[in-house]
């Protein structure tokens, strides 16, 4: 290399060794500082890609996890009310029990009292916790986003499915079930029967305020307790319940008059008509023809006489018997179809004893009957029974759930783990690598420095070479 006053190349060298070492220091001092390898993007591009899948991925888990112990919760509160129902049935079946029994002395009428508050406050937990007819905010497909999944839509969500979660009274079929009377009264003569698949079945309901009529379709997989959770969906907005008996067979229960009759029975056949709960049932022919034909009913002291006329249609006839009923002081005894379909053919009915009686017009032939009517209490058992079970299905959709969370939780924690030391591993810094990498650092660079003062002095030389001349 020749010696030259223009260009000191020696010293162009050491500047940019110097330059290198200079940004190597920083770097190393920049990582140090801040703990992470890399810091930029052209620190390690393809290493960032990387590392930020992991952090958004720890970013969605840890929100996961949230969502997780909300949704705990939640299921927590609904588990409490459930819970609480579940102590409600105890009682009522504790009441009904108690009322079934021939020897019971005492009043059943306050037992019953007690009974249908209960039946009132399941509905209003049922409501408190989401899962009654007036508030059905969590009786609903609950999907939880957790996170960590294949996809959004695969994998990542937890789905509690209490879409079929109804807890009320209606919902239980406990609507119209009553403690006031001890004999179960039942329909059709098939124990356990269902409905066959893609037939329906309608159930026609009369009651006092007028007829509705139910229609259930029979659907694969349907069991006899599906179907009765169905049918009681329906009769809950009438104040009817239905049940089985303890044989097995189709019975129906409410605190007031009612009568139902089906066709195209899948429980039964021969068109089966339900009898009301009542203690006592009386049945009326009403007689069109002849305006002098009177009906006499008579409750304790209290006598009512009733003329209707003629020329009524049967919602007339039994709108005209009910308020003379009521004129006369008789509140607690209704008049209802007595569900056979035939025209003029009603039944009377209470929860005290009465007894009725007709005085027919010249030359008209009919008669009124009475028959003993059933009580309700055996039909509670039933229905407690059923409403337990029923129950016990919702209970163990939130206990499953609630597991399932907790399950979630525990991997989406797991996986944030594994995910933020992978991430580690790619975005943080080695301190005790870039330690040892500082103090190289400084050393090449104090070295640096000394040797551009070394070459800077090097044309120095060359005066001294030209004062020797």
């Amino acid at each position: 290399m020749s010696i030259s006053f223009q260009t000191n190349v020696a010293s162009m060298i050491a500047a940019m060794n110097l330059n290198n070492n200079n940004n190597f220091q920083t770097q190393t001092i920049e990582q140090l500082t801040s703990g992470y390898r890399i810091n930029n993007s052209g620190d390690d591009a393809a290493g960032l890609a990387v590392a930020n899948g992991y952090a958004a991925s720890v970013a969605e888990l840890t929100q996961g996890i949230l969502n997780g112990n909300q949704g705990v919760n939640t299921l927590q509160i609904v588990d409490g009310g459930l819970s609480n129902i579940s102590t409600m049935l105890n009682r009522m079946q504790t009441l009904a029990t108690e009322s079934a029994t021939t020897t019971f002395t005492g009043n059943r009428a306050t037992l019953d009292q007690e009974y249908q508050t209960l039946i009132g406050e399941i509905n209003r937990e049922a409501s408190n916790v989401g899962l009654g007819s007036t508030n059905a905010t969590n009786a609903a497909q609950i999907s939880v986003y957790i996170g960590g999944g294949k996809t959004a839509q695969s994998g990542s969500a937890v789905d509690i499915n209490l879409a079929n979660g109804l807890v009320d009274a209606a919902a239980l079929g406990l609507t119209g079930t009553s403690v006031a009377g001890t004999s179960p009264v039942t329909i059709g003569t098939a124990a356990n029967g269902t409905i066959a698949v893609g037939t329906t079945e309608t159930f026609t309901v009369n009651t006092a305020s007028g007829s509705a009529a139910f229609g259930i379709t029979g659907q694969a997989g349907d069991t006899a307790a599906s179907q009765l959770a169905e049918l009681n969906q329906d009769l809950g907005t009438v104040g009817i319940s239905a049940s089985l008996d303890s044989s097995g067979k189709l019975a129906f229960s409410s605190p007031t008059a009612f009568s139902v009759s089906i066709t195209n029975a899948g429980l039964a056949t021969g068109g089966e008509v339900g009898i009301n709960k009542a203690l006592n049932n009386g049945s009326l022919s009403y007689v069109a023809a002849d305006a002098a034909t009177t009906y006499t009913v008579t409750e304790g002291s209290t006598t009512a006489t009733i003329n209707l006329g003629t020329g009524l249609t049967d919602s007339a006839a039994l709108q005209k018997i009910n308020s003379q009923l009521a004129a006369q002081g008789i509140t607690d005894i209704q008049a209802v179809a007595d569900g056979t379909g035939t025209t003029g053919a009603y039944s009377l009915q209470g929860a005290q004893s009465f007894t009725d009686a007709v005085t027919l017009g010249t030359g008209v032939a009919g008669a009124v009957t009475a028959a003993a009517g059933g009580g309700g209490a055996l039909d509670a058992i039933n229905a407690v029974t059923a409403a337990v079970g029923l129950l016990g299905k919702v209970q163990g959709t939130v206990g499953a759930g609630e597991n399932d969370l907790n399950y979630a939780i525990g991997l989406a924690n797991s996986q944030i783990t594994n995910f933020s030391a992978t991430e580690s591993s790619i975005r943080d810094a080695d301190v005790a690598t870039e330690a040892a990498n500082l103090t190289k650092a400084q050393v090449l660079e104090q070295a640096s420095v000394a040797a551009m003062a070394q070459a800077n002095a090097a044309p120095q030389a060359i005066l001294s070479l030209l004062k020797s001349a």
